[in-house]
């Protein structure tokens, strides 16, 4: 049982170094993330808001990686055009572009206040 685990670990973290490493949507996002960390810290915002953050953050993240592995699963079954696997990529874009946009608004919302402060 713990073989396994620990498979499965290391299974996920190659999955992990892999989008890191060949997904540039997946490093523009992280970098994004990082971003808001730093302003975060910068501002000291309050626990409540730390929490959402990181949580936008890693929903905005994790669905890209599920995004990146639905576009490969349908290349692999459907190499060539079909329109069917065009609007599954799409759909799965669009979910990622909702959960980005969403995720800046509740940005706006936590971070113009304290830029407000400086202006």
């Amino acid at each position: 049982m713990k073989q396994k685990t620990g498979r499965s670990f290391v299974n996920a973290f190659s999955g992990l170094i892999y989008f890191f490493r060949h997904e540039s949507n997946g490093r523009i996002q992280t970098v994004v993330g990082i971003c808001t960390l730093l302003l975060a810290g910068w501002f000291h915002i309050k626990a409540s808001d730390w929490i959402v953050i990181l949580i936008c953050i890693g929903l905005v993240l994790s669905l890209e990686m599920l995004n990146s592995a639905l576009e490969k699963l349908c290349d692999l079954v459907q190499p060539d055009f079909h329109p069917r696997i065009k609007i599954i990529k799409d759909v799965a874009a669009g979910a990622v572009l909702w959960i980005s946009l969403i995720s800046a608004a509740i940005g706006a919302i936590i971070f113009l206040p304290e830029i407000g402060k400086y202006l």
